[in-house]
């Protein structure tokens, strides 16, 4: 099993299927962690379940990931509570309030900025804070989707964005690669989380009966060991990779 033990992990979307899922097995691994969401009740919920499961330390903090100064303080809090940063999980994410409504030639700017301004500028706030405080050999991770890497109808907006995760991630692994700071991201497919049932509105690909070698849903237990791997010290040497967890999905 994959130890963490020693480090600080600060966690978006920790309050989400994948995040809330995510945070527990770091926390299982030996990682203390700085969990943030908007959802503060599920936040708080998370926090106590893994404090009384794992006894660790676990700082919990609502943040809007589209207002700078808030992911700014977040992140100044975190290593000022724990000593330092080892690394960042970057989750928080939206498929918009319109989805399944618009087309490609219909989607509005107003849902389109809204999904941008999380999933895109959300992104690169929480990763920018976390590069200027993260000790060197650190990690993150970024959540990106199969809709980063195909198109999916009716998911414009989303699929947009998630091709800028990867963007956003490998101009940061290229930049930081002198300290030993590795950026990854991870493009789950069909995760069997809340935000499937909003995908089987709009008839998603995989979102009903996966459309893939491996014939089922995956699990966010999964997707975690992923990134639990990515964060390790046994992926010294990986970075600005993009790690598809679709079961064959996608090519």
């Amino acid at each position: 099993m994959t130890s963490l033990k020693g480090k600080v992990i600060a966690v978006t979307g920790a309050a989400g299927g994948i995040g809330s899922v995510t945070a527990d097995l770091l926390a299982a691994r030996g990682a203390s962690l700085s969990l943030a969401d908007m959802d503060e009740k599920a936040l708080n919920d998370t926090a106590r379940e893994i404090r009384d499961k794992h006894k660790i330390d676990v700082l919990t903090t609502k943040v809007d990931v589209t207002d700078s100064k808030q992911v700014d303080d977040w992140i100044a809090a975190s290593v000022k509570h724990f000593g330092k940063l080892s690394g960042g999980v970057n989750l928080a994410g939206t498929v918009g309030r319109e989805i399944g409504l618009k087309a490609a030639h219909e989607v509005s700017d107003e849902d389109f900025d809204l999904v941008m301004a999380i999933n895109v500028r959300g992104v690169m706030a929480c990763q920018r804070a976390q590069l200027r405080n993260i000790e060197d050999g650190g990690s993150i991770v970024n959540a990106a989707s199969v809709a980063g890497k195909i198109g999916i109808p009716n998911l414009l907006a989303y699929g947009a964005s998630k091709h800028a995760v990867i963007g956003i991630t490998r101009t940061a692994a290229m930049e930081n690669g002198h300290r030993n700071v590795r950026v990854n991201a991870v493009a789950p497919g069909s995760i069997d989380t809340k935000m499937l049932g909003i995908a089987r509105d709009v008839n998603m690909p995989g979102s009903d009966k996966p459309l893939a070698p491996i014939n089922r849903l995956g699990k966010p237990e999964e997707v975690a060991a992923l990134i639990a791997f990515l964060l390790s010290d046994e992926a010294t040497f990986t970075t600005g990779a993009v790690y598809t967890i679709d079961g064959g999905m996608t090519p």
